[in-house]
């Protein structure tokens, strides 16, 4: 009987339940506010009352926690700074779908060489989002693995559903059980209907298999999540111009969903070339000035150094803030960036969703 199951399976590791990692590691009332305060005021923007727009910046990914923790009290200034016109939602990315193979991120292998501890990288990543919501700064994430949201959902303000997994019914019933609005991308070519499809599924009641937080396999019954909104992130071409705009917005419209888009100005937008990053959110701040009203939100990869750099073994030769999977614009042009936005529609925002 041995050879009819787990042939290909070397190892079971019981990990802790999500809730021996809350205990562990509990929320704080000052986290908890920072949470739930932005996951009103994304709401807020979503439902058009509030007009300021949502900013999604950071790292593509965490790699090292003491810069990420650099880069946040950086951001935290710089949010305080331009809070009346954007409202700034720190990237926190802690897991990479991989195409082929690569380094899976901090939860999978928080120590950088196929060890796979994720019960480790289940804990830093958890402390990591317990310190920047302590610091008042939300955070954003990418849902990939359906289980790791029991462990550290009550962090998160703002989830995105990635470009490879929209299409999947997994990932869409996970969003539909989220407690805070989830952004999904446009699929890997540029394709609308997956992401439209995805907010249609989304906004719905689901039942599906999971894990409660004492571990037991349970059935997940949800309620739909009504915050659902569409991502351009690009295809084989960038989509971020105003005629891919209105395009997108007429297909919202057709389906009834709401007209709510968020660009990602790296990814295809920007050829995954950070240079390119400053351009595509000057054009969308254009677009706003001349009137544009659909872009609530933005996304920007930006890190403390500039471009990327490839993991090696040796990891006390790694630059330091410097990206290890796509490349960033550095902190000296996520400011200019920040604030050249916020220059631009400080007199603009305020009159957009009365207009």
């Amino acid at each position: 009987m041995q050879n009819l199951y787990n042939v290909n399976v070397a190892a079971l590791e019981v990990l802790p339940t999500p809730e021996e990692i809350k205990q562990r590691l509990p929320l704080s009332e000052t986290a908890a506010d920072t949470v739930f305060q932005a996951r009103e005021t994304v709401k807020r923007i979503l439902d058009r009352q509030d007009s300021r727009l949502f900013v999604v910046v950071g790292p593509c990914s965490i790699h090292d926690v003491e810069a990420a923790r650099d880069y946040a009290r950086r951001l935290k200034a710089l949010a305080d700074e331009v809070q009346d016109t954007l409202f700034i939602i720190m990237r926190v990315y802690f897991e990479k779908p991989r195409t082929t193979v690569g380094w899976k991120g901090l939860i999978n292998d928080p120590r950088m060489d196929d060890t796979f501890h994720i019960d480790e990288g289940l804990q830093i990543a958890r402390r990591l989002l317990l310190d920047l919501a302590e610091m008042g700064l939300p955070a954003g994430t990418e849902a990939l693995d359906p289980i790791v949201p029991q462990y550290i959902s009550d962090l998160i303000a703002w989830t995105a559903i990635g470009a490879r997994t929209t299409e999947s019914q997994t990932h869409r019933e996970i969003a539909s059980g989220l407690s805070m609005p989830v952004g999904f991308k446009n699929g890997t070519n540029g394709s609308l209907e997956v992401a439209i499809n995805a907010l249609q599924s989304a906004a719905r009641p689901h039942s599906f298999l999971g894990i409660n937080p004492e571990g037991q396999s349970a059935v997940i019954r949800t309620l739909g999540n009504g915050y659902g909104h569409a991502v351009l992130r690009g295809g084989d071409r960038p989509n971020y111009d105003s005629v891919s705009i209105a395009l997108c917005e007429k297909a919202l419209r057709d389906k009834k969903l709401p007209v709510n888009l968020v660009i990602d100005c790296s990814h295809a937008n920007s050829f995954k070339d950070p240079a390119m990053q400053p351009l595509v959110l000057r054009d969308c701040t254009h677009q706003i000035m001349e009137g544009n009203r659909s872009i609530v939100g933005l996304m920007i990869e930006s890190n403390i150094g500039w471009g990327s750099q490839s993991l090696t073994a040796d990891h006390s030769q790694l630059k330091y803030g410097v990206s290890i999977t796509d490349a960033c614009v550095d902190w000296e042009t996520t400011e200019k960036m920040l604030r050249e936005t916020h220059a631009k529609l400080k007199t603009v925002l305020p009159g957009r969703n009365a207009g």
